[in-house]
């Protein structure tokens, strides 16, 4: 599945074409997203306590994930994501521009280089260093 959480997709066919929105949900099992004032769907909410009201409920309904395209942010044009390795890491790419899609992968390009030269710190023993103390406060 191309569309990940926090992207910005397009409804490209149903009742709600041409709409824009954010996906909010996802579920790769059933091929399903939830975007963002797409497939309003109204629920009645029963009043459970007796200061409550019962009311109605609308929410967005989850759509196929085939019904909906990835938008680029730098060109801002509904796309067909692209894989390339970069690195180590399998991203996903606008065809049309090149930019990065994966918000996540985009900020972590030099913050990986620097974590992995540093040496990893040397663990100590909590009852060494209470044993130390207790020799240490015996002696005086």
């Amino acid at each position: 599945m191309n569309v990940k959480l926090n992207d910005n997709v397009l409804v490209i066919t149903g009742k709600d074409a041409g709409k824009q929105g954010r996906v909010i949900a996802t579920s790769p099992k059933h091929g399903k997203v939830v975007v963002e004032g797409v497939n309003i769907q109204k629920k009645a909410k029963k009043a459970r306590k007796a200061n409550e009201q019962s009311q109605i409920i609308e929410q967005p309904g989850a759509i196929d994930v085939s019904n909906v395209m990835v938008v680029c942010d730098a060109c801002n044009k509904p796309v067909r994501v692209k894989y390339s390795v970069e690195g180590d890491k399998k991203v996903r790419v606008c065809p049309k521009c090149g930019a990065v899609l994966d918000k996540a992968y985009a900020g972590k390009k030099g913050a990986k280089a620097a974590e992995t030269k540093e040496a990893p710190k040397k663990r100590t023993r909590k009852r060494a260093a209470k044993k130390a103390e207790d020799a240490e406060g015996s002696a005086e």
